[in-house]
């Protein structure tokens, strides 16, 4: 009885003490779970160690895997990485993004998932969305768009006021028709901006200074359009639409590959979907697998490689670059779990313990700390011209119009000038009934002609 007594005392201080002691703990670095700086670890993976530790009360000592490997099965039957060392003894516990699978959960012991992820696919953008009705516009912005089309009405309503003061362009008000009406403007403004003539051309100087102020305009218009259009847009024949496995597999345009050894590599080469098979058979036919999570993130931005991985990582790898996208569909939905050795008493704190933080949104908060996103929305469009980029030329256009109109506004007062000086007027009277003479409507004109020729068969 004593004998029994003692066993049962003693395995109370060994689960007391397993709890109290200082734990070795193994890890790999992969952003953002586990990342070194300034000779200490940080990151998701550290931040929930130490709340763990925290709830549960114990010490513990973190070291890096030694072959920088998660834990996979050789042909003769050893675990290498993190797996392994727990095997061995070498280490209590092994937190990291280490997938719960069956084959590893038959070796070691391993808590409730610390978090969800999935199989997707990560590559870049151009590859990955198809092209719209409306891609042409894309060179530029909606605010760009409507800051061209106010210039544009704008230039023709300056044309049309210049020419109509300007005497030089329409020198008998009273007899001769105007050239330039507001259609004309219109349709003269339209055909400088695809460059075409659109005669007749301005005779008056402020007529042709707005006219170069157009010309210029366009031209440094239609150079930056074409500049982004061509950056922006891939060839026909390498552009290709892949939203998810199955277009994938139906292609052999882009190459595409997982990380060597990995879960996701067992997933495709485990699985009887048909698909899945065909991906596994030309990974393994073409040995496109690659050694690191970053070598597969440079190669989808290198283009013309598509990198499956998990979900989660593949998030963070959107969040830090840019041209890189996400396909919607995630296969094989999967945990993250922390490894212990097998039976070991702490396996069930550490699951209560992490389903706490779950309903505590601890988990949740880490979540967003970790997988901020760097990167903003607009950086992530196309190359497309921002109003401020076309800021200079607005501005010039500006000018050119305000200098059209007030050398149309000098052409008239020195007409009128001369005719006071001639009539001996005042210049401001002349002044006033020549613009009230230019700017009412052309019917009037029309009506006191038709008067006049009656007055004549008469």
């Amino acid at each position: 009885m004593l004998f029994g007594f003692f066993i049962i005392a003693a395995g109370l201080f060994l689960d007391m003490g397993e709890c109290t002691a200082e734990l070795r703990v193994t890890t790999i670095k992969q952003e953002p779970y586990t990342t070194a700086k300034n000779l200490q670890l940080e990151g998701f993976c550290m931040d929930l160690l130490s709340e763990i530790a925290k709830k549960l009360g114990f010490k513990y000592r973190v070291h890096l895997v030694k072959d920088s490997s998660y834990g996979r099965q050789d042909e003769s039957g050893n675990w290498n990485g993190m797996v392994g060392e727990v095997m061995r003894g070498e280490a209590d516990l092994a937190i990291a993004p280490l997938t719960l699978t069956a084959a590893r959960e038959k070796v070691v012991g391993m808590t409730k998932p610390f978090m969800q992820t999935g199989i997707s696919i990560l590559l870049r953008k151009d590859i990955s969305e198809a092209s719209g009705f409306f891609d042409f516009l894309t060179p530029f912005t909606a605010e760009t768009w409507v800051g061209i089309l106010i210039a544009y009405l704008g230039t023709a309503a300056c044309i049309f006021i210049a020419a109509r003061l300007s005497p030089s362009e329409w020198s008998q008000p009273q007899s001769d028709p105007h050239t330039f009406s507001l259609l004309h403007s219109l349709w003269y403004t339209a055909g400088a901006l695809t460059l075409q003539g659109a005669g007749p051309h301005p005779k008056a100087l402020s007529g042709r200074v707005i006219c170069c102020s157009w010309w210029l305009f366009t031209i440094v218009l239609l150079a930056c359009y074409f500049s982004n259009l061509s950056s922006s847009k891939t060839s026909e024949s390498t552009h290709l639409t892949v939203k998810g496995f199955e277009d994938l597999a139906n292609q052999d345009m882009i190459e595409y590959g997982c990380l060597a050894g990995s879960s996701t590599l067992a997933f495709f080469k485990n699985s009887n979907n048909p698909v899945y098979r065909r991906i596994y058979e030309h990974m393994e036919r073409t040995r496109s697998f690659v050694s690191s999570m970053d070598e597969g993130v440079q190669r989808a931005k290198d283009g013309n490689f598509a990198f499956i991985g998990e979900s989660v990582s593949l998030d963070l790898a959107v969040a830090r670059h840019c041209e890189l996208v996400r396909a919607h569909e995630v296969v094989g939905m999967r945990g993250y779990s922390i490894a212990a050795a097998l039976g070991s008493p702490i396996i069930k704190n550490l699951s209560v313990a992490i389903l706490q933080l779950s309903e505590a949104g601890e988990l949740a908060y880490l979540r967003s700390k970790w997988w901020a996103s760097s990167c903003l929305a607009d950086r992530a469009k196309s190359t497309a011209a921002q109003p401020h980029s076309l800021k200079g030329m607005f501005l010039v256009l500006s000018l050119g119009l305000g200098l059209g109109a007030l050398l149309a506004v000098l052409e008239l007062t020195s007409k009128s000038r001369k005719s006071a000086a001639e009539q001996k007027k005042s210049c401001c009277i002349v002044l006033t009934d020549e613009l009230s003479l230019r700017l009412k409507n052309s019917n009037v004109n029309r009506s006191q002609e038709n008067e006049a020729k009656d007055k004549e068969k008469a």
